[in-house]
């Protein structure tokens, strides 16, 4: 049975708005009438890891789509991915961090400010950049990696809840001090959650990678739908 130190099952709403095209001019419109109505619906960007925009990372932005809500996935490597992380963190290395930052700076540029940023293992450091240092973030998921608060500030805003999600014996997660940046988070701000999953992949819930796993993907995947239900 899986898991996670903290626990947050509320309901899912589902709605036809992922089927919905809408142009930046009429997303804060539509956004704001169905909450009136009724329904509860997101807008998220996601960052992907350093494998680059995979089929998996396609396929979880999918999910949340369905589940009525707007998602964002700019490809942060110009159409590049690699067969592996090694191969991957090399072209990051060549790029620079700054770089993966800056690109991920501008992929919100004309967008709402309220907005849950997301993203997996790489694509944390951009969305944590943002939960931190853009007004008005609505929520911050962090899949597999987590950096110290003190990266991009003196402490995490208060009222944006935050979920930090990893398996348990990760050598990436646990053995380079992220799960220490995530307990300290969890600590210090109001709202937030460690989700420790049973296992030793870091890339664990990318469905079209080796690394896969089904269990700990479903359950972490019911956790953020239960987390941007309430957003």
């Amino acid at each position: 049975m899986l898991t996670g130190v903290t626990s947050a099952n509320q309901g899912v709403n589902l709605s036809a708005a992922s089927r919905l095209q809408v142009t930046p001019s009429v997303r804060r419109r539509l956004s704001w009438r169905l909450r009136i109505g009724g329904l509860e619906m997101a807008e998220v960007m996601l960052f992907h890891h350093a494998q680059g925009l995979t089929p998996g990372v396609v396929a979880f932005a999918d999910t949340l789509r369905r589940a009525g809500h707007i998602v964002h996935v700019p490809d942060l490597f110009d159409g590049r991915t690699f067969d592996d992380l090694e191969t991957g963190m090399r072209y990051v290395e060549e790029l620079g961090f700054g770089r993966v930052i800056e690109r991920g700076e501008r992929a919100v540029s004309g967008l709402p400010a309220e907005l849950v940023y997301a993203g997996f293992s790489l694509g944390v450091v951009p969305a944590q950049k943002l939960a931190q240092t853009r007004a008005g973030a609505r929520g911050a998921l962090l899949f597999y990696s987590c950096v110290p608060v003190s990266e991009f500030g003196t402490a995490w805003p208060k009222g944006v809840p935050v979920q930090v999600h990893g398996m348990d014996a990760d050598p990436i997660f646990v053995g380079e001090g992220d799960i220490e940046a995530a307990r300290a988070l969890v600590r210090e701000a109001e709202e937030a959650e460690l989700f420790l999953y049973p296992g030793d992949q870091h890339y664990f819930a990318d469905s079209s990678l080796p690394s896969y796993d089904a269990e700990a993907s479903a359950l972490l995947t019911q956790r953020v739908l239960d987390f941007l239900a309430t957003r």
